[in-house]
């Protein structure tokens, strides 16, 4: 094969290739042919060869010995090797490598070459691999030529300062003045630049967005121009004015309108207008509508114009692009609690949306259908979710379920419809339903007293139908333990009643216990009703007793336990059987959501207080037998207490000898005696710097043993990544660094990230620390060392 064989005559080489090996024999062999020719210093084919070259990078292979002919042909004053060398650039070298840096004075000639041609080569070049030095260097050119009269250079210019800017954030007041200027033109392109560029500059910065508030009237001239605008084959995309200018103009809109009356009352007639007049049948229309209806939506629009929004999310709704049916879903999930009624309006077809085939779709509906639920509503739109959950994806059961659980919890009408529901989901998709589901749906029975004998009619039911959802099987062992008793009467008038005998129940039972799908959990459940039926039915008590003492050797360890212990009941304890399993007194519960576990937390703040105001009381108001009770715990106590009245009044104490230091410990323990608190760990900002600051507060756990906490915050208005510490200490000093809480620092100071560090200082040296703080902010990458130099309290 000819090294000086033309591209094609290549490809054509490679794509007849039949096996791997043999495309890599025809690239090596080209590639040495390419390398020898670059040695060679009157080379008429560079350009020729750094093509082929190219290619070869296209298809995987390695190209990086070709960078310094790049270098190379960009310095040459001929355009046709200019263009491949800069070509060759862009795709072989980046910002990390050193090799970029030697093409910055080329870059810089080329800027202020005379024909355009060459200038936006060197522009496209430095948008793409353009270091943050190498921004610093050659912003001042490009500021220059966004002030040229040449518009296929404005518009290249204006897309390298967005680059620039990006790198180097504190670049953009350098470019602020131009970009209102290049608002006045009429070049598309140049607009379209400009618009991007205001955009960036916002972003970057908030007093550059108050700047350009201002200019929120050209920017609604020049979007009326657009829709006003009559036909123009050179802009008009499936007849829209240049969508792709009208779509950056409105997001510009949504930034300079957000948080400000004056900028919103200012567009709402152009988005009015724009909302109105575009043509929602075709692609590109409903790009600009939705763009419009995300800026009406985030500005501070009026109730009308808002209205409209939805509205035109709710065609969106029924397109026949799933695309567009999932950004209308996500749109209306984000302002479903501001505009719920608007959006209640299309509630009937955001639950048709629940059939669509497409699973990502089926999602949103899902999570948008749950977020409309509301006390008007909760009967019709249970029944839509009931019926999507006998028949939705297995991905989505678990969401749907808690989904369900909650809006019932929170809008039940009735609690015979709350446990319908939940038993409902629990027979559709037990298998699927979290944890808690089991304790919550056992409170809720246990608190609707007056539907105790219906509950374990239906629950007796389903496990009699199946035994393979697990939670409704636990369900209904709880149940027909507590209430077995109303089973088997047989008297229930929320339902036709049936006539259950004692001995079904524990074949139920028995089945549930022999069950191969049974669960450890749920055996335990069901040996434990079996047992609280003995003191339920009096007929079957020794078919209960045989039954319990057959898990007393059973392979599981909790089972087997619980078996043992009721066996014990049954032969030591009998006499104590019926108080032992008596039904389980009615939970009270505070408020929906609440588990009994959080009651019990507010019913320890209640004697919290209590005891506060106990502490107040005297000694002499305790009654007479509570203070002989106190007085006994001290065991070598000999003052004898005073009876007092039958009927109430104080009781005279007798003095207490307050020189026994027990005696006035248990004094302290009734007159109020209130812990010091630790003092606090001492806390230095040891670093304050870009918004980012360091605080470093220290504690000492023993004689030789210290712990060090650094904590990270962000008072700045953009986020910090890759935030890192390293820590250095003398060489007898043991040093342990924990893992950090995190590598990203909010803006604002919404969190911080703290990172422990242990010391252990055996021989009790001076201790010292150096850290080292390395972190991006805006783009710059800032490395900082701070040294503390001692830890006052630690001597």
């Amino acid at each position: 094969m000819s090294p000086s064989i033309p591209l094609q005559e290549m490809i054509r080489a490679i794509r007849s290739a039949r096996t791997q090996c043999e495309e890599r024999g025809v690239i090596q062999r080209e590639c040495a042919a390419i390398r020898a020719q670059f040695r060679q210093s009157d080379n008429d084919g560079r350009s020729h060869n750094l093509a082929k070259l190219l290619y070869v990078h296209m298809l995987g292979y390695p190209a990086h010995f070709g960078q310094m002919e790049c270098v190379r042909m960009i310095a040459s004053p001929r355009y046709s090797e200019k263009r491949v060398g800069y070509l060759g650039a862009m795709m072989l070298l980046d910002e990390k490598q050193d090799a970029s840096l030697l093409i910055t004075n080329s870059i810089k000639n080329d800027l202020s070459h005379s024909s355009q041609y060459v200038q936006s080569l060197a522009l496209c070049t430095l948008a793409c691999i353009g270091s943050a030095e190498m921004c610093k260097d050659l912003a001042p050119e490009i500021e220059r030529l966004l002030r040229a009269s040449n518009s296929y250079i404005k518009k290249k210019a204006a897309l390298c300062a967005i680059h620039i800017i990006r790198k180097v954030p504190d670049l953009g007041e350098l470019f602020a003045p131009t970009a209102r200027s290049l608002l006045a033109e009429k070049h598309h392109g140049v607009l379209h630049g400009a618009v991007v560029l205001i955009t960036v500059l916002c972003e970057c910065n908030p007093e550059t967005l108050e700047r350009f508030r201002k200019a929120v009237p050209d920017l609604v001239r020049i979007m009326k121009s657009l829709v006003t605008s009559g036909y123009s084959p050179e802009h008009d995309v499936a007849g829209i004015s240049d969508p792709f200018l009208q779509v950056r103009i409105l997001r510009l809109l949504r930034i300079l309108g957000r948080n400000s009356e004056s900028a919103s009352d200012t567009m709402n007639d152009l988005l009015a207008q724009v909302a109105t007049n575009t043509d929602s049948t075709k692609t590109v229309g409903n790009a600009v509508l939705y763009e419009t209806v995300l800026t009406v939506l985030d500005i501070k629009s009026e109730s009308g114009l808002r209205i409209l929004a939805v509205n035109i999310l709710g065609r969106f709704l029924l397109n026949n692009d799933r695309n567009i049916r999932y950004i209308a879903m996500t749109s209306l999930q984000k302002i479903v609690g501001t505009d719920n009624i608007a959006v209640q309006r299309h509630r009937g077809t955001i639950v048709d949306c629940l059939k669509d085939p497409d699973a990502s779709v089926k999602r949103r509906a899902l999570d948008l259908s749950l977020a409309l639920v509301s006390a008007s509503n909760i009967r019709s739109m249970m029944k839509e979710l009931l019926v999507f959950l006998s028949s939705c994806p297995p991905e989505l059961r678990s969401e749907a379920t808690s989904g369900i659980f909650h809006a019932a919890e929170r809008y039940a009408p009735s609690q015979r419809w709350h446990i319908d529901t939940i038993l409902h989901v629990l027979t559709t998709a037990g298998g699927d339903v979290r944890d808690e589901t089991v304790p919550n749906l056992i409170l809720l029975i246990t608190n609707a007293s007056e539907l105790h004998c219906y509950t374990v009619h239906k629950l007796y039911r389903a496990l009699l139908t199946d035994i393979s959802q697990q939670p409704l099987v636990q369900v209904a062992c709880w149940c027909i333990g507590e209430y077995g008793d109303l089973l088997l009467r047989g008297e229930c008038q929320e339902m036709e009643p049936i006539q259950v005998s004692a001995d079904s129940v524990l074949d139920a039972l028995e089945t549930v216990l022999q069950s191969h799908m049974s669960a450890p959990a749920t055996r335990g459940f069901a040996l434990t009703a079996t047992m609280k039926l003995s003191t339920r039915i009096n007929d079957n008590v020794d078919r209960i007793r045989s039954i319990v003492s057959i898990y007393g050797s059973c392979i599981d360890v909790e089972l087997q336990q619980r078996a043992v212990e009721y066996n014990a009941l049954f032969k030591k304890y009998d006499h104590m059987r019926a108080a032992v399993l008596e039904r389980m007194p009615v939970i009270e519960r505070n408020s929906p959501g609440h588990t009994n576990g959080d009651s019990m937390g507010d019913v320890i703040k209640e004697l919290e207080v209590d005891k506060g105001k106990q502490k107040e009381a005297p000694l002499s108001q305790l009654p007479a037998n509570q203070v002989c009770d106190l007085l006994d715990l001290l065991g070598d106590s000999k003052e004898s207490v005073q009876a007092g009245p039958a009927q109430g009044g104080t009781v005279p104490v007798q003095p207490i000898n307050t020189a026994k230091p027990v005696g006035g410990d248990l004094l302290d323990l009734l007159g109020g005696f209130e812990p010091t608190p630790p003092a606090p760990a001492p806390a230095v900002t040891v670093y304050e710097k870009n918004g980012v600051t360091l605080t470093l507060s220290w504690e000492k756990q023993s004689d030789a043993d210290v712990t060090v906490t650094l904590k990270g915050s962000n008072s700045s208005n953009s986020d910090v990544t890759s935030f890192t510490l390293q820590a250095a200490v003398p060489k007898s000093v043991h040093l342990n660094m924990k893992a950090p809480s995190g590598d990203t620092l909010p803006a604002r100071g919404l969190a911080h990230v703290t990172q422990v560090v242990l010391l252990n200082n055996p021989n009790k040296v001076n201790l010292k620390m150096r850290i080292r703080i390395s972190y991006s902010s805006q783009g710059s990458s800032i490395q900082d060392t701070v040294q503390m130099d001692s830890f006052p309290g630690l001597s």
